[in-house]
């Protein structure tokens, strides 16, 4: 289901990224420094807990715009160090207002040995226009000439509405390295025509929108790249298993399911920093606070958070890791 032919403009001796792909947590202290003594730990949880072999590192999930560029670097190489014969991919999200420290970034993410590169558009002193656009995109990505690349497409954070189809429609040309878009807005219309009008070229199409997975895999969609794969990958590959034997009930039935969940958290109020409280919960992973100016998770929201995840099976009292709940407390 999930196959993606390499692009006939640019050859990667690269796996392809198709499948689940996290979007990495970083974990930190209480007092607010970056526990990089967890990751290897966090690898081992993904891939053996989870079902998931693909991250992205450093992006919204992991808090990649409140870390400085060194703490980034330092993060993306722990997660190719420790990720090396585990994991399939690790895409590095090298977006920066910078155009320089974004192309910094793209640079050692190369020299690191990452599978690839995504980036938002700059969302101070915005891109107005497509071409705008892809002129900043076309310098990041020259940074990293034999890395594949892909927009971070988030137009809800960015405030840079510029369509996806619009921006796709001859993007190798400009950048023969681009080989996809992680799409996470609820514009399915965009989105589709994403897919019809780019058949051709097969690029990945990575959706960002958990909670709509279904109907972007009903159009199309190669992948997908979401906070939720950390605690309920599990979960959305038995979804993903059952849409590729084309049983649109069952498939239907795992997403209502994680959608009652997250519908019930979005209510609690649903963010960065309840994603790692739940995480915290799941894994028994300390991921810690985030930086400001988030604000760390209640307590009452883990454990609402808890007893819904056990109201609908996804954890039973025996997943619970020991001192799970004190971490996230």
């Amino acid at each position: 289901m999930f196959s993606r032919p390499t692009s006939s403009s640019m050859a990667f001796p690269k796996k392809k990224l198709q499948g689940l792909v996290a979007a990495t947590i970083t974990p930190m202290t209480e007092n607010g420094e970056i526990n990089f003594s967890v990751i290897g730990q966090y690898v081992d949880y993904l891939v053996k807990e989870q079902g998931v072999k693909n991250i992205f590192v450093n992006g919204t999930t992991g808090e990649g715009l409140s870390l400085s560029i060194s703490e980034r670097r330092q993060v993306a190489e722990e997660w190719v160090t420790k990720g090396k014969d585990k994991l399939d991919q690790v895409v590095i999200h090298v977006g920066a207002l910078s155009l320089k420290e974004s192309q910094e970034l793209a640079q050692h993410a190369a020299e690191i040995g990452a599978d690839g590169i995504a980036v938002i558009a700059p969302f101070f002193l915005k891109p107005w226009t497509k071409d705008i656009l892809i002129n900043f995109l076309k310098e990041v990505a020259a940074a990293a000439p034999a890395l594949p690349f892909y927009y971070y497409h988030i137009p809800a954070l960015t405030g840079v509405k510029i369509r996806a189809e619009e921006l796709l429609d001859g993007i190798q040309d400009k950048i023969p390295t681009f080989q996809g878009l992680k799409f996470s807005d609820t514009d399915l219309l965009d989105f589709g025509q994403c897919v019809d009008q780019n058949r051709q070229q097969q690029f990945a199409f990575l959706f960002g929108v958990d909670e709509q997975l279904l109907s972007a895999l009903v159009m199309g969609a190669t992948g997908a790249v979401g906070s939720t794969y950390n605690y309920l990958g599990k979960k959305t590959n038995q979804m993903l298993e059952a849409f590729e034997r084309k049983d649109l009930s069952l498939a239907l039935n795992y997403q209502f399911c994680i959608q009652r969940f997250i519908n019930f958290v979005v209510k609690l109020g649903f963010g960065v920093s309840q994603t790692k409280a739940i995480m915290t919960l799941v894994s028994g992973i300390p991921m810690g606070p985030p930086r400001l100016p988030l604000q760390k998770a209640s307590r009452e929201f883990t454990d609402s958070a808890e007893a819904k995840l056990k109201s609908l099976d996804f954890l039973s009292f025996t997943d619970l890791k020991d001192g799970s709940l004190e971490a996230s407390s």
